[in-house]
């Protein structure tokens, strides 16, 4: 099963959300201010290939923080007190990431890997 990880404000995750259940993928959503996340799985996913997607450096909650906020060395602490740091969606299966954001080429590797 894929989890999607994302907010349900967010338009992009509500597209892949719609995507996975017209491609017929099962999927759970987990909304990040909700559901929150853990200190183990971002560090995991820091440690992926996917490290360098993973933090949106042009979203609004970034260009909020003060520079000594954007210059931490402990990006997992900085994600867990703002998890909208986070590109969204994530896509994640047996707790490791298959993909992050949602372009066309995110599509093609989400069929390739669930199917």
């Amino acid at each position: 099963m894929v989890v999607v990880y994302g907010i349900k404000q967010c338009d992009t995750c509500r597209k892949a959300l719609k995507w996975l259940k017209g491609q017929g993928i099962e999927h759970r959503f987990h909304d990040l201010r909700v559901d929150g996340l853990d200190r183990s799985t971002i560090e995991a996913w820091l440690d992926s290939e996917f490290a360098e997607q993973l933090l949106n450096r042009r979203s609004t909650t970034w260009r909020q923080l003060d520079e000594s906020q954007r210059n931490a060395n402990d990006v997992a602490a900085l994600i867990l007190e703002f998890p909208t740091l986070l590109k969204r969606p994530v896509f994640s299966a047996s707790r490791e990431i298959i993909a992050v954001g949602f372009s066309a080429s995110v599509r093609n590797d989400l069929l390739e890997k669930t199917r």
